[in-house]
């Protein structure tokens, strides 16, 4: 069954890897082996268990003995212990980590959502004027950058690529420009908190904190971004033709009401670090205290608009358009590496890693960050978490090294290839931008801005160490 595993898991993942060629939601695909890991694990409990590879079984066996020791009593391993160690200790367990990470993504997306049905967004986007290419290569990928480390990185690219079809007309130079969106906007989410859900889940674990990322991550994360884009600005040249744009499009909030939404939005997202370090209370607290304003404020604003336009605007509207099937996705990829790292899995591989690469977490990170261009990266960050638990001091403590370079390298890697990042996949989506096109026009460009990061943050370091 230890084995069994591993086939489910591999197969999950080549199902999610093939969502398009295959025609299912990766979402199913990730509900099934996060629920059938689970599954084999039980069945197999005492074998896999006994094996003593499972280094939470062992901690957990050891807190049993200390117990039954101090009660007087013996204590005895039987069956109903290995179900009570899988169901009522870890799955109860890494089921409150999960719901943190989820409750908080479903908050954020439901914000973000208020903001753009509000047409928030166009105060943004109606203020770019230049036609120039080089020019307005630099200012997408600037607002592009700090955007996501606002608002996420998948929420970024959606709005972002969407205005460029209100910017450029040639598709081949649109293409260009949302595959630096892309760059930007991971390159954004990973030196923030909340602009990357892998940063959020390191934020919420407890691996990062939100000043120390934005500090030491920032620098190498801009480097990653305005790389390509100089090398781009040397190679494009003109203006771009812009389309003709519908005015008579219908608009369904006034211009108050945009710019409200805009600034309550944004700032119920940017209130959340603030709140989690004045309250100590877990982040997805922060942002569901954010949505209730917003839904108040929402639901007292329209109350006297007509009901159709009303359900577009409030949140009960709005929450219906939220990606439900991207939060499922993540509750079944999440569930099931929790059932690697309860079995032991993890630490097999991370002991494996550590051979390999003589403990050096650079190369680790460097190869993490390169496969995240092929899979999604938030199982290999979920793996990594559960692979090297935070020390009390050292590279693997809080806001040390590996994490703080894991969320560099996670976060960017994935730009490598269109596939290897949410953001990618959207932009892919929303312009049928083509694989192999990507991989000839903008690989290349991704993985330079992905090594001179790395190399900006090795030499951050030493300076920082000869202080």
């Amino acid at each position: 069954m230890f084995i069994l595993m591993v086939v489910i898991f591999v197969l999950g993942y080549l199902a999610i890897a093939l969502e398009h060629p295959l025609k299912i939601d990766k979402a199913a695909s990730a509900l099934l082996i996060g629920s059938l890991t689970w599954v084999a694990f039980i069945i197999g409990a005492e074998d896999i268990l006994l094996s003593g590879v499972s280094a939470t079984w062992n901690a957990f066996l050891h807190e049993q003995q200390i117990l039954a020791a101090a009660a007087g009593t013996a204590f005895e391993v039987t069956h109903e212990t290995y179900l009570d160690f899988i169901v009522h200790n870890q799955i109860i367990e890494h089921l409150g980590d999960i719901s943190e990470i989820l409750f908080f993504l479903l908050g954020a997306m439901t914000i973000v959502e208020i903001i753009d049905h509000h047409q928030g967004f166009k105060l943004v986007t109606d203020s770019i004027k230049t036609t120039n290419k080089v020019k307005l290569l630099w200012v997408v990928s600037i607002l592009t950058f700090f955007m996501s480390a606002t608002l996420d990185n998948l929420t970024t690219t959606i709005v972002m690529v969407t205005l460029l079809k209100k910017l450029i007309n040639d598709k081949q130079t649109r293409w260009f420009f949302a595959s630096m969106v892309v760059l930007a906007a991971n390159a954004g989410g990973a030196w923030s908190p909340i602009g990357d859900v892998t940063t959020i889940m390191l934020w919420i674990g407890g691996q990062i904190s939100a000043l120390n990322i934005i500090l030491m991550v920032f620098i190498p994360s801009l480097i990653t971004m305005v790389i390509p884009v100089t090398i781009l600005s040397f190679t494009m040249k003109g203006d771009v033709t812009r389309p003709k744009l519908n005015t008579k499009e219908k608009e369904y909030t006034t211009l108050f009401e945009r710019k409200l939404m805009l600034f309550v939005g944004v700032g119920a997202l940017l209130f959340v670090p603030v709140f989690k370090t004045i309250t100590h209370l877990p982040p997805y607290m922060g942002m569901l205290l954010g949505l209730g304003v917003l839904w108040v404020l929402t639901d007292v604003m329209h109350r006297k608009k007509p009901y159709e336009d009303k359900g577009k605007l409030t949140v009960s509207g709005v929450i219906k358009k939220v990606d439900i099937p991207t939060v499922l996705f993540f509750l079944g990829i999440l569930s099931a590496v929790a059932s690697l790292q309860t079995a032991g899995h993890l630490g097999l591989v991370s002991v494996w890693l550590d051979k390999v690469t003589n403990n050096n977490i650079y190369i680790i990170n460097t190869a993490i960050g390169l496969l995240s261009s092929i899979v999604d990266n938030v199982p290999l960050v979920a793996g990594a978490m559960g692979m090297y638990p935070i020390a009390d001091m050292g590279h693997f403590a809080s806001d040390g090294i590996f994490w703080e370079l894991l969320a560099f390298t996670a976060g960017t890697g994935g730009s490598i290839l269109i596939i290897g990042s949410a953001a990618g996949v959207a932009a892919m989506a929303l312009e049928k931008i083509d694989f192999i096109w990507y991989m000839k026009k903008i690989s290349l460009l991704a993985m330079i801005g992905y090594f001179a990061g790395i190399a900006a943050y090795y030499a951050q370091e030493l300076i920082i160490g000869n202080l």
